[in-house]
């Protein structure tokens, strides 16, 4: 019998090793598709202009000169910096793209189609490309030229309206139409990758912030449809739960809950506010009472809170069973326990240094995951790739002087 302790299994590959994706994007969109493929081993070879590349490096400089937007969505790529207004920088780019699997670009309407970058273009002349387009509005209809940032699209697909106090509509923190596109073309990518595995052929992948924006507010949407009136801004409480609020504690931090049923409600009464007589009292034993009154109730709620750490809140929620969290800031998620357990946290190189990233949301098997790539500088990988397609030095050092590349 043999007692030797077992080999580990060898490291599986990334699914997506083997795939190239030339990308010619911008800010946030297509850029955070892209890393999501580089994420699951992809090669991504992003195209910049020479003068100042994607502006998204001009945002800010808050992680350690480099912009913070920029570090976020383009980690793991290559960077070629490369003038497409000028034909030898146009044939440079066709030749990347036909020895590519992938091809992504979310330029201003029309100005793909202008120099044959389009999906419907590319994938007619190579069949077995997945080319995306990702636009503000959709290659048609009244909007299709309109420009489209993150929270103008936000406006008009109403999610502003939803968002934000009774008093005050605001716009998500974080760039969600921008996010969503990026969302539905990266899956867009793997679809098309999977069905060119059947068919041998690639494909167009259409994807707009608005339609993808318009999807996430599928609730409000069948609410107001189908109920005739759109959801109300309630700032963090439920339009329709009670209590399903934030509540400031001792310390001053906010502790939120949420009381999803009237089972759930008897715990909170006696076990965390101590008045078991309100489990069934007609103005708080079910919820139709408790959101008809929902100031009354809140008060409740807000009063015994209001005696306790929010430590002391958390723990006499969590041993109740209520469903709990603090109102944390941006410095509490980065130093948050539960990313520090999980060792979510790795270093990624950059111009300005080691940075510290999370890991990819996505868990595949196979062990520690690899090491994740760099942010590229602008136009770091221009002699490599142009080497790539057999340029000399002294043909590179040519098109350098007449700003072709950079």
């Amino acid at each position: 019998m043999d007692n030797s302790p077992a080999r580990p299994a060898p490291p599986q590959p990334l699914p997506l090793d083997g795939v190239t994706v030339v990308a010619v994007e911008q800010a946030v969109s297509a850029p955070f598709a892209t890393r999501q493929l580089a994420d699951l081993g992809a090669r991504v070879i992003k195209v910049e202009r020479p003068d100042g590349g994607d502006f998204a490096r001009g945002y800010d400089t808050a992680a350690r000169g480099l912009a913070s937007h920029f570090v976020w969505a383009n980690r793991g790529k290559e960077s070629l910096a490369l003038d497409l207004k000028d034909p030898r920088g146009q044939r440079l780019l066709a030749e990347l793209v036909a020895d590519a699997d992938v091809f992504v670009q979310n330029l201003a309407q029309g100005a793909a189609a202008r120099l044959g970058l389009d999906a419907a273009t590319l994938c007619a002349r190579h069949p077995r490309l997945v080319a995306v387009d990702i636009s503000g509005y959709g290659p048609d209809g009244p909007y299709t030229h309109k420009r489209a940032y993150d929270m103008l699209v936000q406006c008009e697909a109403g999610l502003v309206s939803v968002t934000g106090t009774p008093e005050q509509p605001v716009k998500a923190g974080v760039p969600a139409a921008d996010i969503a596109a990026a969302m539905y073309a990266f899956s867009g990518v793997l679809a098309a990758l999977l069905r060119r595995g059947s068919t041998g052929r690639g494909g167009p992948v259409e994807v707009s912030m608005f339609d993808a924006l318009a999807e996430w507010m599928g609730h409000p949407l069948h609410h107001e449809m189908h109920g005739g009136t759109a959801p109300v801004r309630t700032g963090m409480a439920h339009a329709v739960i009670a209590p399903y609020d934030a509540y400031p504690t001792a310390d001053g931090t906010l502790v939120l809950l949420s009381v999803q049923n009237d089972r759930e409600w008897r715990r909170l009464a006696a076990q965390v506010l101590h008045r078991p007589e309100l489990a069934d009292d007609p103005a708080y034993g079910t919820n139709l009472a408790r959101t008809r009154n929902r100031e009354r109730t809140d008060a409740v709620v807000a009063e015994t809170l209001a005696a306790l750490s929010a430590d002391e809140a958390v723990h006499r929620l969590e041993e109740a069973g209520i469903a709990c969290a603090r109102l944390n800031g941006i410095a509490e998620l980065a130093g948050h326990p539960q990313l520090a357990a999980r060792g979510r946290w790795r270093e990624v190189a950059s111009p300005a240094g080691p940075l510290r990233a999370l890991l990819p949301p996505i868990g595949l098997p196979g062990g520690e995951p690899p090491l994740m790539g760099g942010v590229p500088a602008l136009g770091e990988h221009t002699d490599a790739l142009l080497g790539a397609l057999g340029r000399t030095g002294a043909e590179i050092s040519a098109l350098r002087r007449d700003g072709v590349v950079g």
